[in-house]
């Protein structure tokens, strides 16, 4: 168990949490909510022991489980290592071990010492470490080769499925994830969402994978009103609980406010007449019912709406023969598709499979969003009539110049648009009043997935073409990207590894799978039925 007793954090004037105690238990498994910058992070760190709370306590199980967010912190050792250092217990008997048979002379003390540690070795497992290590490495998508690899010969993706599979070491009595689906492609994550159904410890997780949550989570801490209350369910119970009880509760303010209402127009009546007694009692009950404003949610939910200036044609692109290779590696062979106006195409696949070099090779020819580095080896493609593409890289960060504020950005993508209009939209986006004069440059990853989201607005292409677009979003953002999806009347290509985008959104599929490139007509659950 871990359990919370009066903690408060705050930063100068601002309360992210104050006087919070609740209680994490064995066997349930909490995802932990709120919006970007609640203190999500904040609050995983002093249940890990890495940040003291400015006051209050924590109790904590010995054996603790956590993801590490630093991907570079463990560059230096194999692979396997940084695994079983999950267990810290296992690996610091394991490098004393070492230091000891590696002395050219071993003293009485030091034999006497290693019986100890060959003790917590085996109490810990070690003997198996290895093997454990490589099964959760195999779950995850991290093939047997890598395994004897530097933790810095490995990518990105890779190196955070590593870091899961050391939170996951040792059998641990509490599981403290922070965004454990970032960077993992949908076979990894659900992968880890079985393993973690399995899991009879203490797990919280913090993530905005709706799907996720509603599928790992048995109860919901979510982080508002400068408190953490704890709801029974997933995500999804968690927001109607929380409606239910927010709306009641204004419901019963109302009520008060009629009734104080009421009373004061008595009192003000009567006040100089001979009702006094009366008069007296009603300020009184006044005084009873007054009671203090609603505390406000910190929730803030954009407002997405995509439009066209014009609808494309029928035939929106067609392309035949798409082949690309990376030296001897072939990503893209002979693919050939038409894609009709209005069809929301979803591009699946393992990490690493070629779902950016497709976006890509179909942008190669396209005026204005060319990579002049990058050149397809064979294939025609070609765009339909009044095609107009809306971009959203992966890297979409390096598409926000710097040098300007967010409002003059924005306007560059239509100057003659009223600058009412420009302050509209990024109010949508939640650029409100001196937002919009925010330096570029100063921008979080959310932030800049916003802005991009903003030019998509302002600009009204047809064709909206994504490359990940959730990866610095949070959960209300992203359940408002998918509402304006589905609800978008142009065209959509999409990469996500997030479940509910790609079964909500996707009416047609392109799929990375078993070595080849599968034209699926048809949504997630029919393919996922095809193939299991």
């Amino acid at each position: 168990m871990i359990s919370v007793s009066n903690v408060t954090m705050r930063y100068g004037a601002r309360i992210l949490f104050e006087d919070v105690s609740t209680a994490f238990t064995p066997g349930r498994r909490y995802g932990l909510t709120g919006p970007n910058g609640a203190g999500k992070s904040t609050f995983m760190k002093i249940l890990a022991g890495e940040l003291e709370p400015q006051k209050g306590n924590v109790v904590r199980p010995r054996k603790l489980g956590v993801l590490r967010q630093d991907q570079f912190a463990f560059d230096a050792y194999r692979v396997l290592d940084a695994v079983i250092m999950g267990n810290k217990p296992l690996w610091a008997a394991l490098e004393e071990r070492d230091r000891i048979y590696a002395k050219s002379e071993m003293t009485d003390a030091d034999g006497m010492r290693l019986g100890e540690l060959e003790g917590v070795i085996g109490d810990e497992d070690g003997y198996t470490a290895e093997s454990d290590a490589a099964i959760l490495l195999d779950g995850l998508d991290i093939p047997e080769p890598l395994h004897e690899r530097q933790m810095a010969e490995l990518q990105g993706g890779q190196k955070v499925r590593v870091l899961v599979a050391q939170a996951l070491f040792g059998k641990p009595q509490a599981l403290l994830l922070d965004e454990p689906t970032n960077y993992l492609d949908l076979d990894s994550i659900h992968w880890l969402q079985d393993f973690l159904l399995g899991y009879d410890g203490t797990l919280i997780a913090i993530s905005h994978d709706r799907h996720f949550l509603n599928s790992v989570t048995t109860h919901t801490a979510d982080i508002d009103y400068q408190t953490i209350i704890t709801y029974t369910g997933g995500y999804d119970d968690m927001v109607m609980a929380k409606t239910q009880i927010r709306s009641r509760l204004e419901s019963e303010i109302a009520q008060r406010e009629k009734k104080i209402a009421q009373l004061n127009e008595f009192i003000a009546r009567f006040a100089a007449g001979t009702r006094s007694s009366q008069v007296t009692s009603r300020r009184k009950e006044v005084e009873r019912l007054q009671s203090n404003e609603l505390a406000r949610s910190n929730i803030q939910r954009p407002y997405i709406r995509f439009d066209q200036v014009r609808p494309s044609g029928k035939h929106v692109l067609e392309f035949k023969h798409l082949t690309k290779c990376y030296a001897d590696l072939k990503v893209i062979d002979g693919f050939t598709a038409n894609v009709l106006r209005g069809e929301k195409i979803c591009i699946m696949g393992r990490n690493g499979a070629g779902k950016t070099t497709l976006l890509k090779s179909l942008l190669a020819n396209y005026p204005g969003l060319t990579d002049p580095g990058f050149k397809i080896d064979s294939g025609s493609v070609f765009w339909g009539h009044e095609a107009q593409v809306g971009y959203f890289p992966q890297d979409v960060g390096a598409t926000i110049e710097h040098g300007l504020t967010v409002a003059d950005w924005l306007h560059r993508w239509k100057p003659e648009a009223h600058i009412e209009d420009i302050r509209g939209i990024l109010g949508q986006m939640l650029f409100s009043g001196e937002e919009g004069a925010k330096p570029t440059e100063a921008l979080s990853g959310g932030e800049q997935a916003r802005l991009a989201f903003c030019k998509l607005i302002l600009t009204k292409p047809n064709i909206l073409i994504f490359d990940e677009p959730t990866n610095h979003l949070d959960l209300e953002a992203i359940n408002a990207l998918n509402i304006a999806l589905q609800r978008y009347e142009g065209t959509v290509l999409l990469v996500t590894h997030d479940h509910d985008l790609i079964d909500e959104v996707a009416t047609r599929l392109w799929v990375f799978h078993d070595g080849a490139l599968e034209d699926f007509q048809g949504p997630y659950e029919e393919w996922k039925g095809k193939h299991n």
